[in-house]
């Protein structure tokens, strides 16, 4: 019988576990810090459109993991700053019966490119994922996700090109789980995809009107596309999709404010921001390839500042970046 084991109790993680819990899917979910101990202690806060729930989820820090068996999968949702050190960490415990969980399949459900590249140097079976879901964890022990009538939208494939079995079995239990789901052989393509999307997330962080913001992340996007396309990776666009994603929205009064996406998040709990990962990754790819990105060199830069200067949301304009 599969089982999920969940490495990180944020956002996407914890609900995660909340509907594996509620739709009867084995799952064991592992993290570390104030997050995992409340939950472990007294359950996960899980708001969503149509009421908030304490849900008592199977929970473990990492320091005590469970002991891994044939049958398992490993869904990776920390962000990507923490990948190396998560896949270091899970790779060599071994597995009963014998083995290590380097041989199991290996989920990555992170931002931008480079987590699937950081997984396959020790995980044999990875499956990348790419998701879109308006979810908040700001408060230790809850997590709120907006998405209605699903949670959000999942494409899944093997990395770096394909499908197989694992692959269409880990779909099916996301779509049961209350996810819109679908499997694609080309997942880096729809990976990017995404990445033109999370590039503007460091925009939030800078304070602006809401019109000004708006046209420098209309600017970081297509700066974006312009650095993957002549990279040769090929973005895919929403109308290549096998199923119809019209209906699916942020429900209103459901605890998902405009603005505060996971960069927005990140800050304002006082942890790592994956911007090096996001803009950071246009920014290698425009290197490498000999073109600019300046918009996203520049925010890449002001976000790092921020950081070092302990900065919090809203606290420096957008003027940083060189926009009026």
């Amino acid at each position: 019988m599969t089982r999920y084991i969940i490495i990180g109790a944020g956002a996407v993680g914890a609900s995660l576990a909340a509907e594996f819990e509620t739709h009867g899917i084995a799952y064991v979910l592992v993290g570390r810090g104030v997050q995992i101990d409340h939950i472990a202690r007294h359950g996960l806060t899980y708001r969503r459109p149509h009421g908030t729930r304490q849900i008592r989820l199977q929970a473990v820090n990492t320091a005590t993991p469970p002991v891994l068996k044939p049958d398992d999968i490993l869904v990776l949702t920390v962000k990507t700053q923490d990948v190396e050190a998560a896949t270091a960490f899970w790779a060599w415990l071994p597995v009963e019966g014998g083995g290590l969980a380097a041989d199991l399949p290996l989920v990555t459900v992170q931002n931008g490119l480079a987590a699937e590249d950081i997984a396959l140097r020790r995980f044999s079976r990875v499956y990348a994922a790419s998701v879109k879901i308006p979810a908040r964890y700001t408060v230790t022990g809850e997590v709120v996700v907006g998405g209605a009538p699903n949670l959000g939208i999942v494409t899944l494939g093997r990395y770096p090109h394909g499908l197989d079995d694992t692959a269409r079995d880990i779909v099916a239990d996301l779509t049961k789980a209350g996810y819109l789901t679908e499997a694609r052989a080309d997942i880096t393509r729809w990976k990017a995809e995404k990445l033109i999307h999370n590039v503007t997330n460091a925009t939030e962080l800078f304070a602006a009107t809401p019109d000004a913001r708006a046209a420098i992340a209309a600017r970081v996007a297509d700066e974006a596309r312009t650095v993957l396309h002549a990279a040769g990776l090929d973005p895919a666009v929403p109308s290549e999709r096998t199923f119809d994603i019209s209906g699916w929205h942020v429900a209103e009064d459901s605890g998902i404010e405009q603005g505060q996406q996971s960069t927005w998040q990140s800050f304002t709990r006082g942890s790592s921001s994956e911007v090096d990962y996001l803009n950071g990754e246009i920014v290698r790819l425009a290197r490498l390839h000999g073109i600019p990105a300046p918009l996203s060199e520049a925010l890449q830069q002001a976000v790092a500042r921020l950081a070092r200067d302990g900065g919090r949301p809203g606290s420096v304009g957008i003027e940083v970046v060189g926009e009026p």
